[in-house]
């Protein structure tokens, strides 16, 4: 089988298209076939070395988080799934090995994929709704009637904390480029802001949660634009904001922490047509490490970037 990994920590040139064995699944622990995968930034971000505190020296590291594709075995305690079984979810995090044509993951990480969703978009629900609900639901405690302000509301993490916020019956504001307003009011959104024009202060409403999926935003900026009791998330997390986020209740970092439940509910919403993340851009392995330098250096889809593995 192949995958795209890397033999030491660094830039786009460190990846290669590799052959490997993929191990029998442990405990708890499924393998899985992939048929597409989606590039998210984490990706690069963990190639990098930033996260290498967590995912240590060991080379060579496989890539891709994202993905959908058929079981092909189980590991032992495994209740949920049975081979041949369509699925969806996320790679193990200090593993990763979704960039590749088949991987093993935790059972927890995957969901069963809808019959009237696709492979293709099935592979680009899990990152960003499990980072959106992480945040909304896990962190903010939201409720139907508070009001939401997703800063970067047209990013894969945005769009999904949009519909995941009004699936929660919230009030939902939030700013993206000019291109994008249009498509991002059509999610049903109150109120959408050009953020080359928008300074958060000038705003005179005041919310219950502000979620920065773009992390633009400076901790000042985003409380203060709270409600009393409100909570700002923030999806770029350092050591300095850990600290912070100890002594301060406004602030809350998150990392995506998948969960069966939350990919359930992802998988449901889907069904009934209240969560969606856009494709827009669908490559071969072959042409996959060209696409992720791409989205590295700054290219802007509009969507998902997605490989296909068949």
């Amino acid at each position: 089988m192949k995958r795209i990994q890397y033999s030491r920590y660094g830039g786009p040139e460190v990846m290669q298209v590799k052959d490997f064995e993929l191990p029998h699944p442990g405990e708890g622990e499924v393998g899985v076939s992939v048929k597409f995968s989606a590039i998210n930034p984490i990706d690069w971000k963990l190639r990098t070395g930033q996260m290498k505190i967590v995912t240590g020296r060991k080379f060579p590291r496989a890539m891709g988080m994202d993905f959908s594709g058929r079981v092909i075995s189980v590991g032992t305690g495994v209740t949920r799934f049975n081979v041949g079984d369509p699925v969806f979810g996320l790679a193990r995090f200090k593993e990763s090995g979704a960039f590749g044509q088949a991987l093993i993951t935790k059972e927890a990480f995957l969901a069963h994929k809808p019959d009237d969703v696709s492979f293709e978009h099935a592979a680009c629900l899990g990152t960003p709704g499990v980072t959106a609900w992480n945040g909304l639901i896990d962190k903010a405690k939201l409720h139907a009637g508070q009001h939401v302000f997703v800063n970067g509301c047209a990013g894969a993490v945005g769009e999904a904390a949009v519909q995941i916020a009004l699936m929660q019956g919230a009030v939902v504001s939030g700013s993206c480029s000019d291109r994008d307003m249009q498509r991002a009011k059509s999610l049903g959104m109150q109120t959408v802001y050009d953020y080359r024009n928008l300074q958060l202060s000038s705003i005179a409403t005041r919310f219950d949660v502000v979620y920065d999926t773009a992390a633009t935003l400076s901790i000042s900026e985003g409380v203060a634009t709270l409600k009393s009791g409100g909570v700002f998330l923030d999806l770029n997390p350092g050591p300095g904001k850990f600290v912070r986020a100890l002594f301060d209740r406004r602030l809350k970092i998150i990392i995506g922490s998948p969960r069966a439940e939350i990919l359930d509910q992802l998988a449901k919403a889907a069904i009934d047509k209240r969560y969606n993340v856009r494709v827009a851009e669908t490559v071969s392995m072959a042409e996959a490490i060209r696409l992720i330098t791409e989205l590295e250096k700054g290219r802007k889809l509009g969507g998902k970037g997605v490989i296909a593995m068949e």
